[in-house]
């Protein structure tokens, strides 16, 4: 309580902070001009990211909510309506080139297209899969990929024959395990027995799915082999993608024959897993470890090996080419160890498997040679930007894969 004098007495009256005349003029105001100093300070914000060369960093994002949105869908999407939305929204987008919409219409336009494109790859690769198991099942086809681990073999297999009791589905790839040291050779035709199973299902709802990486592999259907594995001559000539993967395959045996006349253990494996990307020979116990200790990303192939690969091979040959006078002084020798580390790099990715932390590693890596090459500079952002766009164009399934999750998550932290 307060008192006020008066005339002969005091008056009391309830007090208050700040009085009714301070609040008026200075607090209650100060609250009604925030939001326009908010929404001031957003436009600017806006306005900066719609600046010039400022939109590029923000189409992947938008590819890759609409890849979101289709994986979130409850059905399969129509593709041609998803391909006309798409073609739509980007001549809209074309059209308001010149408008202050211009920014919202690329963002809508690069979401449409996430969308269409990961309902084209699903259409496009669309493949039978194993309903329920299946037994004593009679299998021919071409060894596409082979697993050396710590255990078990695996491989897969491209089917050509199928036989099998109550089998209805038509597989085309199948994943099945073996004996230690008794997978067949990448190349080989092979005729086996072996005990099918569906895809695993997400182990809980919402869980990792592990069935979906298998359809977009062109898998479907896991299991066992069963009996004795017979190579045989093939029906038809194999084509060039089998050559392709049997020639990588010799590469990586020969470079792990090499290591272990040196190495045995966990040390060839992990040497063999650095070279050749190969992780899976490596022990329980020593791949816990790396986890736990924190570096578990030294074993998977990315930006830090391709940068030393691509920098080794830059300076090493550009250092080489400046001991001859005649060729430093009439030719631009660092666009030529550029190239050479360019080639070098994509030697790397193939060897290792192409993984989605390599491919990215990869992009930005080839960038950044080409844009030496070219008397460019490039900026760190845009090449994140431009390799993520890569790869979500060329393998929609990647959002979801915890590989690209975290590569990418931990290279835009670092920009």
């Amino acid at each position: 309580m307060a008192e006020r004098k008066g005339p002969g007495r005091a008056q009391g009256i309830a007090g208050t902070w700040p009085t009714r005349g301070s609040a008026q003029a200075g607090f209650a105001p100060s609250r009604l001009n925030a939001w326009p100093v908010f929404l001031e300070k957003l436009r600017a914000w806006v306005r900066a990211e719609a600046g010039a060369g400022r939109l590029m960093p923000w189409v992947p994002v938008g590819f890759g909510a609409g890849i979101a949105l289709y994986f979130a869908a409850d059905h399969e999407p129509v593709l041609a309506v998803a391909a006309l939305t798409a073609l739509g929204f980007g001549l809209a987008a074309f059209l308001l080139r010149r408008h202050r919409m211009f920014p919202v219409a690329v963002l809508v336009a690069s979401i449409a297209a996430g969308f269409a494109a990961a309902t084209w790859k699903t259409a496009r690769i669309a493949h039978g899969v194993l309903a329920r198991p299946a037994y004593s099942v009679s299998l021919s086809g071409f060894v596409e990929a082979r697993d050396i681990r710590e255990r078990t073999d695996r491989f897969v297999l491209r089917v050509t024959r199928l036989d099998g009791p109550r089998l209805q589905a038509r597989l085309e790839r199948v994943r099945l395990s073996v004996r230690k040291g008794t997978a067949p050779a990448v190349g080989s035709f092979v005729e086996i027995k072996a005990r099918l199973q569906p895809p695993l299902a997400p182990m809980r709802p919402g869980s990792y799915d592990f069935s979906r990486d298998l359809f977009f592999q062109g898998i479907g259907a896991s299991g066992f082999v069963t009996g004795a594995i017979k190579t045989v001559a093939p029906p038809v000539q194999g084509d060039a993608s089998l050559r392709y993967a049997a020639i990588m395959q010799d590469m990586r045996d020969a470079i792990d024959a090499r290591i272990r006349t040196t190495l045995d253990g966990d040390k060839r494996a992990i040497a063999t897993a650095l070279l050749a990307g190969r992780r899976d020979a490596i022990t329980a116990p020593v791949n816990d470890a790396m986890f736990i200790s924190g570096l578990g990303h030294v074993l998977s192939i990315s930006g830090y090996h391709m940068a030393v690969v691509a920098g080794v091979v830059f300076f090493v040959v550009r250092g080489l080419l400046a001991l001859i006078p005649e060729l430093a002084v009439a030719f631009p020798i660092k666009k030529w160890a550029a190239a050479f580390a360019l080639a070098a790099a994509a030697f790397y990715l193939l060897l290792s498997g192409a993984e989605v932390a390599t491919q990215r590693s990869f992009y930005m890596t080839a960038v950044v040679l080409i844009a030496v090459m070219v008397d460019r500079r490039a900026v760190t952002l845009r090449t994140l930007a431009l390799a993520a766009m890569i790869v979500l164009v060329m393998a929609p399934e990647a959002l979801v894969h915890p590989s690209f999750q975290m590569s990418y998550a931990a290279t835009l932290w670092w920009c």
